[in-house]
């Protein structure tokens, strides 16, 4: 039986989804072939790298 690995991505400009608007900075549990077209249109980024590119943002700016 195949399970179902969905990763944690976190909302960068907003779409509909399932009936509704999603908002900036929701967090989605995704599938990969879920996410693909999202990802390539820089709507949405997987949790750990939205976190790194704030982080490294502010270093940069100090």
């Amino acid at each position: 039986m195949a399970t179902s690995k969905r990763k944690t991505y976190v909302v960068l400009v907003p779409f509909p989804r399932r009936g509704h608007w999603t908002a900036k900075d929701d967090e989605l549990e995704l599938l990969d072939c879920e996410a693909a077209q999202l990802l390539r249109a820089n709507r949405i980024a997987l949790k750990s790298t939205q976190a790194v590119k704030t982080t490294t943002a502010k270093k940069a700016s100090d």
